[in-house]
């Protein structure tokens, strides 16, 4: 990876609804414009991922999703009304902070649910995309969802049965959590239950560790739990959408899939669909790796950005590489 780097631009962009997105720009101000869409949904950014990326040929932008990070308010506060956070809304700030920064197209990169973020943007503006990395290929659906939270539990049954139990066992446990986080009584309780499930899925692969998610400070917890909860109950926000089925709106878009075959959380079934409905797009299956990576996974996505850090950046660049092509 490259050396880290700091941001040499950062602010607040006023989004509506009372909500206010940080954001921060690294590596060449003349780059090709580069996307992060971190994951979660509600875990923030990270400087690290701006390794990633050429510091020469990129120009990386971040954003912290609504109510996690430093975006204001924050989904950790007693009183926080989540009701303007939806994935609508996080696609309406995507855009705004492309016209904010005077970005024609840019290359999108991100894993887990910012891979099912980017889908939901690129299928949405697919004029204003160059290229996609996804790292961890998820898609919202409702099945996925109903895997990572029931379905799973066979290969964890005792780690799964106390998930489950302090939910009443109900149906639907994203739902079943949602409600309980929204009770100051059993908050706390919800959220370190909810963590020590994700922590179990992938305590088991090479490169996890037992305490992966609930090492965060308390308050970050409370507010990957509590938006996580508030997404998956209700779908993803996706409204019957199926992303998957939308990527046809996605040929001539390059992209790279990346995916562990031992992602147990999130099956490697998930990119494999994605990668068939996505004309043009490759599959990179990476053995031995899990959802949390490891050294070829990073190697993997280091090679698509490199290849994609060659691609024009506005229109009148692309029409001049075409016709010296011709």
């Amino acid at each position: 990876m490259f050396p880290a780097i700091d941001a040499y631009d950062e602010g607040m962009l006023d989004v509506g609804d009372g909500h206010r997105m940080y954001f921060a720009v690294s590596g060449n101000p003349d780059g090709l414009p580069a996307l992060v869409v971190h994951g979660g949904p509600g875990s923030g950014s990270a400087a690290g991922a701006r390794r990633f990326f050429d510091p020469g040929r990129y120009r990386t932008v971040q954003f912290d999703q609504r109510m996690c990070g430093r975006s204001t308010p924050n989904a950790a506060d007693p009183d926080a009304d989540l009701r303007a956070n939806t994935t609508g809304h996080l696609l309406a700030d995507m855009e705004r902070l492309r016209v904010h920064l005077g970005v024609e197209r840019w290359v999108l990169f991100g894993g887990s649910w910012g891979s099912t973020l980017i889908l939901a943007y690129a299928e949405r503006y697919p004029e204003r995309v160059a290229a996609v990395v996804l790292n961890g290929v998820t898609t919202g659906s409702r099945a996925e969802l109903d895997w990572l939270y029931r379905g799973v539990g066979r290969f964890l049954p005792a780690q799964w049965e106390r998930f489950a139990a302090f939910a009443g066992h109900a149906a639907d446990l994203p739902v079943a959590y949602d409600r309980l986080l929204g009770d100051p009584a059993t908050r706390d309780r919800a959220v370190a239950e909810w963590v020590a499930w994700e922590d179990a899925v992938i305590a088991h692969e090479v490169t996890g560790k037992p305490d992966a998610y609930s090492d965060r400070p308390p308050r970050a917890l409370v507010t990957f739990v509590r938006i996580c909860a508030h997404y998956f109950a209700r779908g993803c926000f996706l409204d019957g959408t199926d992303l998957v089925a939308g990527a046809a709106r996605l040929a001539g878009i390059p992209a790279v899939l990346i995916h562990g075959r031992l992602d147990l959380g999130g099956p490697l079934d998930n990119a494999w669909k994605l990668a068939r409905a996505w004309p043009g797009s490759e599959l990179v299956v990476i053995e031995g790796a899990g959802h949390t990576g490891g050294p070829a996974t990073t190697a993997a996505v280091l090679a698509a950005l490199d290849r994609f850090a060659r691609l024009p950046k506005t229109a009148s660049e692309r029409e001049g590489s075409t016709k010296d092509n011709v």
